[in-house]
């Protein structure tokens, strides 16, 4: 029994040992290995830190030097002359078919507005509708307004267009080039004035100066009514008839744009380029049915013939006049349609506006017009006002493209915290 119980004892002792063994080696196993588990969690969270550290500044950099689109300036240069050349010499020649006999408004408001058909081309490629402006477009995703409101729109707008385009004929008859361009710069005027009633503009230093300015120098233009003027060849009273109708064109153009931007945001809620496209094409056709009809209900189209035949450079330069003054209103439809496509239509306007300086200058050249003292200050009051509008846009468009750039690093940024928490 004795011996029994001895090897039970020795063998009870040796299991304990022997468990005690397996036991100690197990948790040393058990920590060598959380041990070496821990160090290689560390060299994977290190490595995606510097992966994702990489990857911001890849990102970054990308961002800061990226190459310049030589393709995108070369387009903005076309589209600039097009704009500029199509409405300085369009503006020539309605003042030259005025200058050699011609007397029908009407007919020089449809020239202004027949050229549409030139952008028509766009419903008719796909490449062209598929292409994607580089401007920022904004599109509220809501019920769509009906085709009767697109209707209405369309309907309405068009109709200030035609009465805007047969004012600015008007005007164009009665009064110099030059005086007729000066006036035309104050249309920015009008649309910040328009603008702060409608769109919520604010009146900032730059834009209350840039009102003066441009106001004044609209003001001063009354006074150029001496013999020795280029008014002399019109009488007093429609020279203030022409002044006062190229004014309220003005008026008109500003209020034109206001509305235009209400209809994008409170009625269209989306300012896409399709959306601009139909805005133009279908506005500007309303607004020649409605020329078309002014000029046959006014009865101005019976004397068309006659002012053919009596007109001085011959009945050849009376049609050419007319149709190169049709399609640089088509040239300048192309330069305006393509700054909204690569820019935005504020700076299409800006552009615009630029232009108009110019007119008289070349007015000078090929009307001989005199230039005195009172509208030399009145063009440069103009190009100082036209500056100071710009320039407020510039610190707007700066401003609203830091935050852009803002909200995009602070999006960069939480997407790659969120990969490397995730991970």
């Amino acid at each position: 029994m004795y011996i029994i119980h001895l090897l039970c004892t020795h063998t009870l002792s040796l299991h304990f040992y022997l468990s005690e063994t397996s036991l100690n080696s197990f948790n040393f196993d058990m920590k060598e290995a959380q041990e070496l588990q821990l160090h290689i969690m560390t060299q994977l969270e290190a490595k995606e830190a510097n992966s994702t550290t990489e990857h911001i500044n890849v990102t970054n950099q990308s961002t800061i030097t990226q190459p310049i689109d030589y393709g995108w300036w070369l387009r903005i240069s076309m589209y600039t002359l097009f704009l500029l050349s199509g409405q300085s010499i369009s503006v020539l020649l309605g003042r030259l078919y005025y200058d050699k006999g011609g007397k029908s408004k009407w007919l020089g408001t449809v020239v202004q507005l027949i050229g549409f058909p030139v952008l028509l081309p766009y419903y008719f490629i796909p490449s062209l509708k598929n292409l994607k402006t580089n401007s920022t477009e904004t599109t509220i995703y809501s019920k769509p307004p009906s085709t009767l409101v697109h209707v209405s729109v369309y309907v309405s707008l068009g109709l200030l267009v035609v009465a805007d385009c047969f004012l600015y004929s008007t005007g164009l008859m009665y009064l110099p080039v030059s005086t007729y361009s000066l006036i035309c710069a104050s249309q920015l005027a009008f649309n910040a004035f328009f603008s702060f009633f409608l769109n919520s503009q604010k009146f900032t230093p730059f834009i209350v100066n840039s009102l003066v300015l441009l106001t004044i120098s609209s003001i001063l233009l009354v006074f150029e009514t001496g013999p020795s003027s280029d008014s002399s060849k019109v009488s007093k009273e429609k020279y203030v008839i022409g002044l006062i109708c190229t004014i309220g064109a003005s008026a008109g153009y500003g209020l034109v744009l206001s509305l235009t931007q209400v209809a994008f945001k409170k009625v269209f809620k989306k300012e896409t380029f399709t959306a601009v496209m139909d805005m133009i094409i279908y506005q500007s056709l309303v607004a020649t049915l409605g020329a078309l009809v002014g000029l046959f209900a006014s009865g101005e189209w019976k004397g068309l013939k006659t002012e053919m035949e009596e007109f001085e450079l011959g009945k050849v330069s009376y049609i050419m006049t007319l149709v190169w003054a049709a399609l640089m209103w088509d040239v300048f439809a192309i330069g305006c349609v393509g700054l909204i496509f690569e820019v935005s239509s504020l700076f299409s306007n800006a552009i615009s506006v630029l232009g108009l300086p110019i007119v008289p200058i070349l007015a000078v050249i090929f009307f001989h017009e005199k230039i005195g003292g009172i509208k030399v200050i009145s063009m440069v009051l103009a190009i100082w006002g036209f500056v100071s509008y710009v320039y407020q846009q510039y610190l707007d468009d700066l401003k609203s493209k830091q935050h852009e750039d803002r909200n995009a690093n602070e999006a960069s940024n939480t997407s790659s915290l969120q990969e490397v928490n995730g991970s």
